[in-house]
């Protein structure tokens, strides 16, 4: 009994995370080509979930897969995501395993709460398929907490094994263009991050 209990017993994660679909359909509105798809509390459910869906890879152009906190929904004007941003990794898409595997490596780091103290500040993230290249964005609360922010990206960045010579960027929601902090190009084995945040009008 006490084989067949240790065998069947799952493993509770930190929070409980809902996965996301966005179909592109020009006949629908945005919000209902947005599909909640299931929701998983432990790493049994995950990777049972994981498992049976297409990879990211496999998505038609224009589609998204999202994985959030239960609770918050993936949009902008969403009440916790309003305040905050987006670490946005590009992939080439040329590479399907690579897009695959830092896609996996997101949703790892999510659900195994890699990012420390800053844990809270996470609100999920996003893979967005598109025609020219591929993008995967994790999602903070507070684009203003910026010791947080470079704490997520350099967590990001190692996960992810992105070399000196590639660019993550972070964007607040609300004015992507002019709250950008680069994770910047510097010498071989450098990971230096770009601390000064553009003001509004420059």
């Amino acid at each position: 009994m006490t084989q067949l209990t240790s065998l069947t017993t799952k493993h509770s994660l930190q929070n409980t995370w809902t996965l996301w679909f966005f179909e592109n359909n020009k006949d629908k509105t945005w919000n209902e080509n947005l599909q909640q798809v299931t929701s998983f509390e432990t790493i049994e459910d995950f990777w049972c979930i994981f498992n049976h869906i297409k990879p990211a890879s496999e998505l038609r152009t224009g589609c998204d897969y999202a994985l959030f906190k239960t609770g918050i929904r993936p949009m902008w004007e969403d009440e916790i995501n309003k305040k905050g941003g987006r670490w946005l990794i590009t992939s080439s898409k040329q590479d399907n395993v690579q897009l695959d595997a830092f896609w996996l490596e997101i949703i790892l780091c999510l659900i195994g709460e890699a990012f420390g103290d800053h844990g809270e500040d996470v609100c999920g993230a996003v893979v967005n398929v598109r025609s020219k290249c591929n993008k995967i964005g994790l999602w903070t609360q507070d684009s203003s907490k910026r010791d947080g922010v470079l704490s997520i990206g350099q967590t990001i960045k190692e996960r992810l094994r992105i070399g000196p010579g590639d660019d993550i960027i972070y964007q607040s929601h609300s004015s992507t263009a002019s709250r950008a902090i680069p994770l910047v190009r510097g010498k071989k084995g450098s990971r230096t991050f770009q601390r000064t945040f553009s003001r509004k009008g420059r």
